[in-house]
């Protein structure tokens, strides 16, 4: 089908390409979903549209309704995305670390942007968003981090997806984590399928979800200083720590030997591959290519 009648259509089922000039030996075939094909740029477009039309369904979503939301910007992108024409103010709290497109792409699609600190990270923003709830008449949060339409998105598409294109001959999924929803939701449905399958988590060092002491990194969308209630860490087999620098790195090399203009957190599951592929002789993986480079141009990624 070539001829849609709404942008939203075109949400999902997005392509899987063998990453053949990343250098990687041939015993070892790595495949890439290309997230950063949907129609807002990201991964996150899935849960903007189940977690508002689930807030529809159980009458927490009204016409009227504000939502307001901390969120690193992709998320806010995806809501906003799924939230057009249906009549909802739309505030999104950002720390204020995280790329101005992608800040402006969430004005441009008419949601209001408010700024908090970048020490404090998500909680700060999270802190404010429910301090802007409070004093807003008809405010509500589709809360991300809490939310199980999140990880349900991507049990019921994302992994399904996958595995109907790749099926037993998967060996490794590799993929970081914020709210938990993407790995916790294709990991889950991957696993069903073949226990087997081992799952890599990879973590900024800086995060303290997979362990270490909190502290200031640059790759966005991925990491956290808590571990949400919508991430699963038993579905993680292995934690694999990744600098700034090593994921700044793959993500240029993306581009360059692959034609792939990604964000860091691509850079980031990728520099995770290469440690992962020093350690293993054989195998298929499959990983996320999360967001658009293009959203980070102001951030001297490439």
């Amino acid at each position: 089908m070539m001829v849609y009648e709404d942008m939203q259509q075109l949400l999902g089922n997005t392509p899987l390409v063998r990453l053949n000039h990343s250098g990687f030996p041939d015993s070892i075939r790595v495949y890439a979903k290309l997230e950063l094909n949907n129609p807002g740029g990201s991964v996150k477009d899935r849960i903007g549209k189940y977690m508002i039309e689930d807030a529809e369904k159980q009458g927490i979503l009204v016409p009227g309704s504000t939502i307001v939301e901390g969120t690193a910007g992709n998320t806010g992108i995806g809501i906003a995305f799924a939230a057009l024409n249906r009549g909802y103010r739309l505030i999104m709290v950002v720390p204020s670390k995280f790329s101005q497109e992608k800040q402006a792409l969430l004005r441009a699609l008419g949601a209001e942007v408010i700024n908090t600190p970048r020490e404090e990270g998500m909680k700060g923003a999270e802190r404010k968003a429910q301090e802007l709830r409070q004093s807003i008449p008809n405010a509500v949060s589709l809360e991300q981090f809490r939310n199980p339409a999140n990880p349900r998105a991507h049990y019921e598409t994302t992994g399904v997806e996958i595995w109907s294109d790749l099926g037993e001959n998967i060996d490794y999924f590799v993929a970081g984590a914020g709210s938990g929803g993407t790995y916790t939701g294709i990991m889950s449905y991957l696993k069903e399928k073949k226990s087997a399958i081992m799952g890599i988590l990879v973590d900024p060092i800086g995060s303290t979800m997979g362990g270490g002491e909190h502290a200031d990194y640059d790759i966005e969308g991925i990491g956290n200083d808590f571990i949400a209630d919508t991430m699963d860490m038993s579905l993680v087999d292995k934690i694999i720590k990744i600098s700034d620098d090593e994921a700044f790195n793959e993500t240029r090399l993306l581009a360059r030997n692959e034609g792939i203009i990604a964000g860091s957190s691509s850079g980031a599951n990728l520099a995770a591959i290469r440690k992962l592929a020093l350690r293993i002789q054989h195998g298929t993986i499959v990983t996320i290519l999360p967001d658009r480079g293009e959203r980070y141009l102001s951030k001297n990624l490439f």
